[in-house]
């Protein structure tokens, strides 16, 4: 009930919502118009108008007149002299002005259809905007403050007067409201319809009310006055051959119960009720073909009977509630045809899908509910359901005006036959036979241009699967890996998914063979990976998994030679992806890719890869350079790990592991930029095109890492620690010198031409930073930690080798005559000056800090000895100098 005046109120509070905007668009039209009216004058304004001469006074100039020099007699126009009269020339007249030529104005776009939201919208704003809508309103209000009315009056007793009187009472307003609305159905009908329908939803409330809330009648009375009062509502409904009564008869007929349930669980009564409706609904159907109504009834009727059946079946209720469950299939099984009987010549075609195809389905899923332990039983009744459609299929097709619902019983009794097959067999051998049925459904839909079986087709491939997943209680049975039904099942499915998206393919239809070929590869992977799962061990399914992407990024590759097709390209694309986790997931398990099965998976993948990217040579297809792109990218990744894994295996320190693990990037790096054609195999020429960007990545990949790498205490254990001369920063010499390399090559990017010298003299800078604090570290014993930067032998450290920079920049910029190398040094000296002040003056009290202050006091002396001043000589290109 609160639900209920909850919604009352908001309708309410839409009311002047939608008169405000109403207002608003109105508001907006006017401006629109009086804009484009202002838009039209002026533009009639802006054309120049032809003056007409009048004749004007002659006046004295107050100029004198002043002949001209004597020139070469001229011959005067006829206009010009007629102009001139003694000795005052008026000026001649302007030519006329042609009026510019009109722009093109290029037709405007057709208007694009109305969204969903707009329709409904517009259908709110249609109802509260057309008609009678203060009676609609009115009729709304009423109904929930006569339902609020019943309930609050009853819970606090505030009447006095018995219920049987005050119920009574609402009847006998509501009969006499229905015989005003009957009077006036001539003179006002909307005003008469829309009261005519409110009060037939009064007088439902109120015996629902009587016999369900307060036990005032029986059963069969209450049924006996609903049957009355429907009935009446629907003959009122065709006299006037009213839509809009009949829809408000029957929302407030299918409301009724809801409103004043009690939640006693009478089910048979409130079927019985729906029952009544659904028999109105259906004498509604033999006179008009209004399909809202049937949709209406049909949506609370399955609906309201789902949740039920959810929320309160039990199995001992199959005998009360079987009869209701055919009965409303029955209704809704007739209302279709009588649809189709009603309408006009033009339109005998015209096929109720929704409820030709949603009635069976939402009747049978709801039987199979009941059913579920009953296999057999559930079987027949896919069959007695077959028998039926193909009955009526054979009934109606032979008749022209009901050939296309023919058709569709016939679509019907050929699913519900499949259906059968399964039911009573086991979900997992039928999921088979039911995929590739649908495959042969597609094919011959395809082939005779009927989407009928296309839908069939589809529906079938989703029974499949349905069937598969329904028989997951049996997969743990399975005793063999690969020859066992589940994953033979699940073969089938993918076959007829992959043979389905062929005949789409052939038949160019490239949206639908897309989800096909989804649709296939899901349950091929599927399938694979609960193979892997259910029959390999924990360490080795990476390596697994790695043969399974790998064949099928062949088969795609083979498939895409001869068929050439996006898909199939990305498909083998993103199994040389999945390739990346998998490695990870190898170094998880064993430590490295190559360990237990790893390196027999690896060569398989390899062999296949190689095949794979030869498959995709000949194409055009962008997917081949991405597949031979991530192909140089993976196999380093790899042997980094394994790399990792040696220098763990044999004790080396950390410095070892990362050098070694930089090795392969370091080589493939050296390759893309010294033998190219190495890396173009097998696509050739055509992957030029990415030499640019793999050159690219490898070095991004290097200098992130170069760059994680200063952060690394980098021990070289067993051999001793040496600045420059450990494997760590060996490593990172070598990345600087291809470096080096790269940025003066033709495939390093153009915006890095100008910046080449600043970001090698940062990096080196960098470098030998990071040195001193690792020589800091492994000579002088200091932690790696926030201890290292606080300690004065680290401080004192970067004093002297920043200082030593500077002077070195500064002394060679003044000896050069490189003003900018000079101002670098300045600069670096500068930045030393201010660590002095801010940091080592707090080391003061010791040794090395005031070694620290010497030392730059000395270096300043000596660069004011040699170059006190900058260089005279303009600034030159550091790349030109020798």
């Amino acid at each position: 009930m609160e639900a209920l005046i909850a919604l009352v109120v908001l309708v309410l509070l839409l009311v002047p919502v939608l008169l405000v905007v109403a207002l608003v668009m109105i508001s907006g039209l006017r401006r629109r118009v009086a804009a484009l009216e202002q838009q039209r004058l002026d533009a009639t304004a802006a054309w120049p108008e032809t003056p007409i001469p009048t004749a004007q006074p002659l006046a004295r100039t107050e100029q004198p007149y002043r002949p001209a020099a004597p020139t070469a007699p001229v011959a005067v126009p006829a206009v010009a002299a007629a102009t001139t009269v003694g000795a005052v020339d008026l000026p001649p007249p302007l030519p006329p002005l042609a009026p510019p030529a009109a722009a093109a104005v290029a037709p405007p776009p057709p208007p694009a259809g109305p969204g969903l939201a707009e329709r409904l919208l517009g259908t709110v704003k249609q109802w509260f905007t057309e008609g009678n809508v203060p009676v609609k309103i009115g009729m709304l209000v009423l109904l929930a403050g006569v339902a609020a009315l019943l309930k609050y009056a009853s819970d606090q007793g505030w009447l006095n007067a018995p219920i049987e009187l005050r119920l009574a009472a609402i009847a006998a307003g509501a009969l006499g409201g229905l015989v005003f609305g009957w009077i006036q159905r001539d003179r006002r009908r909307l005003f008469a319809l829309a009261l005519q329908g409110g009060t037939i939803g009064i007088l439902l409330l109120t015996i629902f009310a009587a016999f369900k809330r307060y036990d005032l009648i029986d059963a069969l009375p209450a049924f006996a006055m609903s049957v009355l009062l429907i009935a009446g509502i629907g003959v009122l409904a065709v006299l006037q051959n009213s839509r809009t009564l009949a829809v408000l008869g029957i929302l407030a007929g299918f409301m009724a119960p809801i409103w004043l349930s009690t939640g006693s669980g009478n089910h048979v009564a409130l079927f019985s009720y729906y029952a009544v409706l659904n028999g109105a609904i259906l004498a509604i159907a033999w006179w008009r073909p209004w399909r809202v109504l049937n949709l209406l009834g049909f949506a609370f009727t399955f609906g309201i009977g789902t949740a039920w059946g959810v929320l309160q079946y039990q199995a001992d209720k199959f005998a009360s509630t079987e009869p209701f469950l055919l009965l409303f299939f029955a209704f809704y099984l007739l209302i279709p045809i009588l649809y189709a009987r009603r309408q006009p010549a033009e339109k005998r075609d015209l096929v109720d899908g929704s409820l030709v195809f949603g009635t069976p389905l939402i009747a049978f899923s709801l039987q199979a509910g009941m059913l579920h332990q009953d296999r057999l039983l559930l079987a027949l009744c896919a069959l007695a359901l077959a028998t039926l459609y193909a009955a009526l299929g054979w009934a109606l097709i032979r008749r022209p005006r009901y050939a296309a619902l023919g058709q569709s019983h016939a679509v019907l009794a050929v699913g519900f036959a499949t259906l059968a097959v399964p039911l009573a067999l086991s979900a997992r051998a039928t999921a088979g036979v039911f995929a590739l049925e649908g495959a042969a459904l597609a094919w011959l839909g395809l082939r005779q241009r009927r989407w009928l079986p296309q839908i069939a087709a589809a529906l079938l491939q989703l029974g499949a699967a349905f069937g598969f997943v329904v028989g997951a209680d049996y997969w743990h049975n399975d005793a063999n890996a690969i020859a066992n039904p589940t994953f033979m099942s699940g073969l089938l499915l993918a076959v007829a998914g992959f043979a389905s998206a062929w005949s789409y393919r052939r038949a160019r239809q490239d949206a639908p063979a897309l989800v096909y070929y989804l649709w296939g590869l899901l349950w091929w992977l599927g399938g694979a990976v609960h193979e892997v799962g259910r029959f390999v061990v924990h360490d080795s399914r990476p390596d697994a998994l790695l043969i399974a992407v790998a064949v099928t990024a062949w088969i795609a590759a083979e498939v895409h030679r001869r068929a050439p097709a996006r898909a199939l390209a990305l498909t083998t694309l993103a199994m040389l992806l999945s390739a990346f986790p998998l490695a990870l997931w190898q170094a998880d398990v064993h430590q490295q890719p190559f360990a237990g099965y790893g390196a027999l998976a690896w060569a398989v993948f390899a062999a296949l890869g190689v095949r794979s990217l030869w498959c995709l040579r000949d194409g055009q297809d962008r997917a081949a350079l991405a597949a031979q792109f991530s192909w140089w990218l993976l196999w380093p990744t790899v042997l980094s790990l394994a790399c990792m894994w040696l220098a763990d295996r044999f004790g080396l320190a950390q410095g070892w592991s990362v050098a070694l693990a930089l090795l392969p990037w370091l080589l493939l790096a050296g390759v893309a930029l010294l033998r190219w054609p190495w890396l173009a195999v097998p696509l050739g020429a055509r992957f030029d095109v990415l030499r640019q960007v793999l050159t690219a990545t490898v070095f991004v990949v290097l200098g992130v890492s170069w760059l994680c790498l200063l952060f690394a205490p980098a021990s070289a254990v067993p051999l001793p620690w040496l600045p420059l001369l450990n494997p760590m920063e060996l490593a990172q010499l070598a990345v600087l010198a291809l470096a080096v390399r790269w940025l003066w090559s033709v495939q390093a990017p153009r915006v890095l031409g100008g910046r080449r010298v600043p970001l090698l003299a940062i990096a080196g800078f960098i470098l030998l930073t990071s040195t001193t604090l690792h020589t800091v570290h492994h000579w002088g014993a200091v932690p790696w930690n926030d201890r290292l930067w606080s300690s004065t032998l680290a401080q004192t450290s970067l004093t002297v080798v920043w200082s030593v920079l500077g002077v070195i920049s500064w002394v060679w910029g003044s000896r050069r005559g490189q003003r900018t190398l000079w101002l670098v040094g300045a600069v670096l000296m500068g930045v030393v000056l201010a660590k002095l002040v801010l940091i080592d003056r707090q080391h003061l009290g010791n040794l090395l800090g005031i070694s620290s202050f010497i030392a730059y006091g000395l270096l300043c002396t000596v660069v004011g000895y040699l170059a006190p001043a900058p260089p005279r000589a303009p600034d030159a290109d550091l790349e030109q100098q020798p």
